[in-house]
């Protein structure tokens, strides 16, 4: 049965805390008073004060608990029950209006439980609101439950005094069994979850995330709930437990319990109709709309969830975009595209720039008798419309794969790739270096949209939005050492093994034109970052430039932690430095994030010099002014063949018979999908390799390379 405890009425809103965890010579508003900065001076009611608040049907179980502000207007009360403590701010007869929400200032019609309440505040219809602090110009209507308990985490998967370990929060990323669950924080980043949940063989590491979890939340019980100012809350069902920024918009929302909603005047966070969230962090600038249900969860800034998505004991990086689906169990990093309401991504680590397609399963198939599979999938995954991939699977960057039903495990090793399930032959087919050949036009623009649309303003880490990088140069010379292993037919095509859970061969086509293009990749990559540093460093000659340019004898191993690439040493030398103390909270190990970012485009500069040296196997003292001036001019060309492509691939879908027939002539298509000369993505692409030009020939002349 239920067990309702029956108390002295005059004893509500007293006794937040138990006595047990008052500190000595505290009482129980003494955390209350700490987050209360207002500022305000409170005094007791004047006679006068008490009695308009009588007339105006307002009672209190005990008024000398009422203290307000010097401008405090009593007239502005009307119709509410007090109990416990409660501060009021100063009161002006105005209304507030927000997005067509007209609110009269004052507190009208509500239940308020030893609460503070900030100047000029606007409370309709809360029928219970208990326990907050609420700050200056904040509206809030038509709400049925607005309450804190002793033990509020907000989100944060800490413990309070008192209670055991099994109340802690976990997220299950990665994978349904728990065995990679990482403790939620607010402030937490795709980077710190990926460390946590990588490296599951190093205790002492584990060991020291969690204390670091720990000691930066306080385990005190009894902190109250927070509304920032000028937040709006209106329509809304049950709030519990929350901690919300300024300038927040929430409407509608059926249930939000235990969650921190960030928030502030430059990145605004909106929760609206129908959404529940239950023990999650969201982040800056978030956007949650429409029947959203998100439970265990971390929303990094500026990410969206829409139209009926699920997110359940998942970590979504920033810029992220979630519709519709259902997604569990996941890490995923930064710019991530997941739109269709019949997608599904389970048990999958995600490294970012990924897209989702329509009717996409991915990790919900099991193969073994236990939810212990996983799903590593490089920065750039596509899975296409109606792909569906069993556990364990693993690919590597910008792989995109084409409907089908694969029924097997997949470790696809080779970036850039196609993958194809041709049923009819029962085989699987791969392309390396797809993009490159027929859809250069999405690869660089996707590239494009990402840096244009990280709205992030505390860029803590440093992403990597270019397709070429030190990890997919990385993956190109394991491709180039595959591919060029094999034995291929006058067609270009091989057959190889040991890349499916079957005994089924897969084809590679195109073999020989993926290993022209991918050398040329390399190349262009070296010659793309030394135009970018000659011009930053505003070098004057060969000699300084040779100078600036330091190799290793091999090439330094990548790792994405989290969207940030990150050098193999550098992330060695972090793990020890956190089990060593060094490094001893979060924000220490965010400011080795950024120091590692101010580093990136030196040691990248590096891998680019040592990648190219590497392929055209000589030393650093055999790259000549000779050398340079090779480079410089393949790189022009080969950026030449790039925006050549994109433009085709681009014009593709104006002569296509079957893209035109909808069509009654070119007109009318040039006004529904725009006329491809008009295409600012594309004459953007063409004035940086004007720009190139350019700054080729300014070279040459420097440099004295004609």
């Amino acid at each position: 049965m239920n067990i309702i405890q029956t108390h002295p009425v005059n004893n509500l809103g007293y006794n937040f805390i138990d006595e047990k965890y008052i500190p000595k010579n505290k009482n129980e508003y003494y955390l209350r008073n700490i987050q209360n900065r207002s500022g305000i001076q409170y005094n007791s009611l004047s006679a006068d004060q008490l009695e308009v608040l009588i007339r105006n049907n307002n009672t209190s179980d005990n008024w000398n608990n009422i203290l307000v502000s010097e401008k405090f207007d009593a007239s502005l009360v009307k119709n509410c029950n007090f109990f416990g403590l409660v501060r009021i701010g100063y009161m002006q007869s105005y209304y507030k209006e927000f997005h067509n929400l007209r609110l009269p200032v004052g507190l009208y019609n509500s239940t308020i439980i030893s609460t503070d309440i900030g100047n000029n505040v606007c409370i309709n219809n809360v029928n219970y609101l208990s326990h907050f602090v609420i700050e200056d110009d904040v509206m809030i209507a038509n709400v049925n439950e607005l309450a804190t308990t002793a033990t509020a985490k907000f989100g944060n998967g800490i413990i309070k005094q008192g209670e055991e370990e099994k109340h802690r929060i976990w997220l299950e990323v990665c994978n349904e069994n728990g065995g990679r669950s990482v403790i939620p924080f607010n402030g937490m980043l795709a980077a710190d979850a990926y460390l946590w949940s990588k490296y599951r063989d190093d205790e002492a590491l584990l060991e020291k995330f969690k204390v670091f979890t720990q000691k930066k939340f306080d385990k005190k019980r009894g902190y109250y709930g927070k509304i920032g100012q000028r937040t709006v809350i209106k329509n809304c069902g049950i709030l519990k437990d929350i901690w919300i920024g300024s300038d927040a918009y929430l409407k509608g929302a059926n249930k939000i319990k235990n969650v921190t909603i960030n928030s502030d005047e430059k990145r605004k966070s909106q929760v609206g109709e129908g959404c529940e969230l239950v023990n999650g962090i969201v982040g800056y600038g978030c956007r949650l709309f429409y029947g959203v249900k998100a439970v265990r969860f971390v929303m990094a800034s500026h990410s969206q969830l829409k139209y009926g998505a699920r997110l359940i004991n998942s970590y979504l990086g920033n810029n992220s975009t979630i519709s519709c689906c259902e997604v569990l169990n996941s890490l995923i990093f930064p710019s991530h595209e997941q739109h269709h309401n019949n997608s599904f991504l389970c048990a999958s680590l995600v490294m970012g720039q990924s897209n989702i397609a329509a009717g996409a399963t991915i990790g919900s198939n099991h193969n073994s008798r236990s939810a212990d599979g996983e799903i590593v999938a490089g920065r750039g995954f596509w899975p296409g419309l109606c792909v569906s991939l069993k556990h364990n699977s693993k690919f590597a960057s910008f792989s995109i794969i084409a409907k089908g039903d694969f029924p097997s495990e997949l470790n696809i090793p080779i970036p850039f790739s196609l993958l194809h399930n041709d049923v009819s032959n029962n085989k699987l087919v791969l392309m390396p270096a797809y993009w490159f050949m027929y859809n250069m036009y999405a690869l660089e623009r996707n590239a494009w949209k990402y840096e244009d649309r990280d709205r992030r303003t505390e860029k803590l880490q440093k992403l990597e939005f270019e397709y070429l990088a030190p990890d997919t140069i990385n993956e190109i010379f394991d491709a180039l050492k595959i591919l060029q292993s094999l034995k291929t037919n006058k067609e270009g095509t091989a057959m190889v093994q040991g890349w499916e859970n079957s005994d089924r061969q897969i084809e590679i086509v195109k073999v020989p034109k993926a290993i022209s293009i991918f050398k040329e990749l390399v190349l262009f990559y070296f010659g793309n970052l030394l135009i970018r540093h000659i011009k930053e460093h505003k070098t004057k000659s060969f000699t300084e430039l040779k100078k600036s340019l330091t190799s290793q004898i091999n090439r330094s191993v990548w790792q994405n932690i989290g969207g940030q690439l990150m050098q193999k040493k550098s992330v060695d030398k972090l793990k020890k430095s956190i089990k060593e103390g060094q490094i001893d909270n979060w924000d220490a190990l965010h400011q080795y994030y950024q120091d590692m970012g101010n580093l990136y485009e030196k040691d990248k500069l590096q891998h680019a010099y040592t990648s190219y040296l590497e392929l055209k196997n000589i030393t650093g003292t055999q790259f000549t002014a000779s050398s340079l001036k090779n480079v410089l001019k393949n790189t022009l060309r080969i950026k030449e063949w790039m925006c050549k492509n994109i433009l085709e691939s681009r014009a593709k879908d104006y002569t296509n018979p079957f893209r035109k027939m909808v069509y009654d002539n070119n007109e009318e298509m040039n006004q529904v999908v725009g006329r491809l000369e008009d295409n600012s993505f594309i004459q953007h692409q063409f004035a940086l390799l004007q720009q190139m030009k350019d700054e080729v020939k300014q070279i040459f002349g420097k440099f004295k390379l004609d």
